[in-house]
């Protein structure tokens, strides 16, 4: 282990407290959700030209759009900087139709030389948790402001000598609905992104260099669905390993903690980018209330959690049943069954955390797939963490993370344990 690793890890350890207090209420997920862009703006804000495609997009997926300078902040006073090049992203990927869409995102890169093994700096393609469904809460803006939540862990994997690209994912600070934990919607977003990394100009990043994948909570999805797919959507990329803590494998199983409880948000989070990238029309299933609830969402970051907890679904249906007793049937079963994941052989060895007492997404579904995985005859590796609560799950699995990706940047043979998933 190089002394930045140990310190990233000193430094991850120190700010537990505060992590676990800002991630209670950022990193949690929603439930199922879905794939193609909305045409309508998001209510409430503003439209950033940056943020805007243009008519006809580049020819190929990973391409740039557009790209500019930014400040990343790390603190929401804007006194401290991250001190590298920041550059924001505006570059093509696909749609769940399998369609050209153009997403946003954020690449840094450290100012100090990478000593690391190899010639070349890797690319982490580093999946957000939950931000919102607003504009204004996708990554690439708040890390412009100072409160994106997770530059804490970002930093952590800068400090090591690695360049960090984020993705806003659909409809995050570019029209349209954000389609909401879409497994191949995110995961085509995310190796887009470090595609995108690869070909930006002047940033010293080898075209062909190593690279990792991310994530935690929604971001787990993200990055674990990117693991599955980057066989066939982005075989040329140099895929060392990927690491998914929190895996929402289950859409469903995830979606019946959430009615009714502090995270009730996170559920209107999920309908919406179902409804938005499967065509459904909720006007069918949803009264009056239910609409209006579903519509401001819409206009919401994770920092407008409370104002949602507590709200129940049967209050919201036509029918008085809760939304997760239409999962059951279609078009929703199909949906959930399109999302889940662990049915794809990740291509390159991957690390599962989970907390055994998360309160959010069940640990059991984090094993499954994991076993599902290993089925498959992936090479993975399980980890338990003992630390409860969903957020409280995040300073192990960044632990984990650092220790594993050194060791895939290094060569190292992964220590698979399927024998006890």
């Amino acid at each position: 282990m190089t002394s930045l690793q140990r310190g990233s890890r000193r430094r991850a350890l120190a700010l537990a407290p505060l992590l676990a207090a800002v991630l209670a209420i950022g990193s949690s997920l929603g439930a199922p959700q879905a794939a193609t862009a909305a045409t309508a703006a998001v209510p409430g804000d503003d439209a950033i030209p940056f943020y805007q495609p243009p008519a006809t997009l580049p020819a190929a997926n990973g391409d740039i759009v557009r790209s500019e300078p930014m400040t990343w902040y790390l603190d929401p006073l804007k006194v401290t900087r991250f001190p590298g090049k920041a550059t924001r992203l505006l570059y093509r990927t696909t749609d769940n139709d399998g369609q050209p869409i153009a997403v946003s995102g954020a690449l840094l890169v450290p100012s100090t030389t990478y000593t690391g093994p190899g010639a070349s700096r890797p690319i982490i393609g580093y999946a957000a948790g939950t931000q919102g469904m607003a504009d204004r809460c996708a990554p690439s803006r708040a890390g412009g402001e100072g409160t994106e939540y997770e530059s804490l862990f970002v930093s952590g994997l800068l400090a090591a000598g690695y360049a960090v690209v984020l993705t806003d994912y659909q409809g995050l600070g570019t029209p349209g609905v954000h389609t909401y934990m879409n497994r191949r919607v995110q995961g085509h977003a995310v190796l887009d992104s470090v595609r995108a990394a690869q070909r930006l100009p002047g940033t010293g990043l080898a075209p062909n260099g190593p690279v990792a994948l991310a994530g935690y909570s929604q971001g787990g999805g993200a990055s674990a669905a990117a693991a599955e797919l980057a066989g066939s959507y982005a075989p040329e990329l140099d895929l060392k390993g990927s690491v998914s803590g929190a895996v929402p494998a289950d859409l469903a199983a995830t979606a019946k903690i959430l009615d009714g409880s502090l995270y009730s948000l996170f559920l209107g989070y999920a309908v919406n980018g179902l409804a938005a990238g499967y065509g459904l029309d909720m006007s069918q299933y949803l009264n009056a209330p239910g609409l209006e609830r579903l519509e401001s969402a819409k206009d919401t970051c994770v920092t407008d959690l409370l104002s949602y907890s507590f709200m129940t679904s049967r209050d919201l249906t036509k029918d008085g049943r809760p939304l997760t007793e239409y999962f059951g049937e279609e078009p929703f079963r199909s949906v959930l069954a399109d999302s889940r994941i662990g049915t794809i052989k990740p291509k390159a060895p991957a690390l599962v955390v989970h907390s055994l007492a998360d309160d959010i997404i069940p640990y059991s579904v984090g094993k499954r797939m994991a076993s599902d995985w290993c089925d498959r005859g992936a090479r993975v590796t399980f980890h338990t963490s003992l630390v409860p609560t969903h957020a409280g799950g995040t300073v192990p699995n960044f632990v984990a993370e650092m220790a594993y990706l050194d060791a895939r940047f290094r060569g190292w043979a992964p220590l698979t344990n399927c024998w006890a998933v």
